[in-house]
């Protein structure tokens, strides 16, 4: 009977009721507005295409990435080296297939990383305020006190130049972002009435936290994950053009700007050609975001 009384309460309370009485599939609803996106749309499609050049691209690129030819050095856009060679003569059009993968990868891990810590901060410094949100809070503020980029170079000069070391340095400042925007939702869920119902009914809060709380911050988690992908690939090519980053003769995207800046003028293919595939990704994963959040909005109208 008891049980019986509790079933009948959480559909009172949880959203979830609302979607059985309207009789709207979530999916539907966000598929429905996300389509309107022209824009985001061609950028889903785009990164998708990212993705797969990532898996296939060792496989599909004209030539060996690593291999010099000093014959070939320095040659501009043509029907054998659609992007031109570099210093070495290696085929850049195939270092930027090559590459992907390692500007993919670096920017998801770093990001995923800091997303997963800053949400956990975020849930318990919301959840359970007082002292410790003072302390998470402040850390966050210690983080947000210095540049992204002062902050990620001073982390690589402790910890010594390298891509792994580049992750960490991203996924660090990017702790304190995810943090503050799961506290927000956080504050804002855990005074709901479904969550005040639960908490009626005994559940622990870990119980609370994670099957009621967090889908409820989801959203925006998502959404800001796809924004700081981006953000991230360009900030771990900036570190590599620096030389902080990915080390010869590895075909990241800063790494290979790195190595044209000296042929700027004689040969510019070689900045161009890396220079526009990491616009084009950064671009493509802020309109891909920008979708989302429009899409994910319950504020926004059909």
């Amino acid at each position: 009977m008891q049980k019986t009384k509790e079933l009948e309460i959480m559909e009172e309370v949880l959203p979830q009721s609302y979607e059985k009485t309207v009789g709207k599939s979530p999916a539907k609803e966000f598929w429905k507005k996300f389509k309107k996106q022209k824009l985001a749309l061609i950028a889903g499609v785009f990164i998708i295409f990212l993705i797969v050049i990532s898996i296939i691209g060792p496989f599909i690129a004209p030539f060996d990435f690593a291999k010099a030819d000093y014959k070939q050095t320095l040659q501009g856009p043509s029907w054998d080296h659609w992007a031109g060679t570099d210093a070495f003569g290696r085929d850049i059009f195939s270092r930027i297939i090559v590459g992907t993968k390692i500007s993919l990868l670096v920017g998801f891990i770093s990001v995923f990383a800091g997303a997963v810590i800053g949400t956990i901060l975020g849930l318990i410094s919301g959840f359970y305020g007082k002292w410790i949100d003072s302390i998470i809070m402040r850390f966050c503020d210690v983080l947000f006190a210095f540049p992204g980029i002062l902050l990620e170079i001073g982390i690589i000069a402790i910890l010594g130049p390298g891509l792994e070391n580049v992750v960490v340095a991203v996924a660090i400042f990017t702790i304190p972002m995810f943090a503050r925007i799961v506290r927000s939702n956080t504050l804002m869920l855990k005074s709901s009435l479904y969550v005040e119902a639960t908490k009626s009914l005994g559940a622990k809060n870990f119980r609370i936290i994670w099957r009621h709380i967090f889908p409820g911050a989801i959203s925006s988690i998502i959404v800001y994950f796809t924004m700081r992908l981006g953000t991230s690939i360009l900030t771990a090519a900036s570190l590599s053009f620096l030389g902080l980053g990915a080390q010869p003769p590895s075909p990241e995207w800063g790494a290979m700007l790195s190595a044209g800046r000296d042929y700027l003028g004689s040969a510019p293919h070689i900045t161009i050609f890396p220079g526009m595939a990491i616009m084009l990704t950064v671009l493509a994963f802020n309109l891909f975001g920008d979708g989302l959040r429009d899409a994910l909005d319950p504020k926004i109208k059909d």
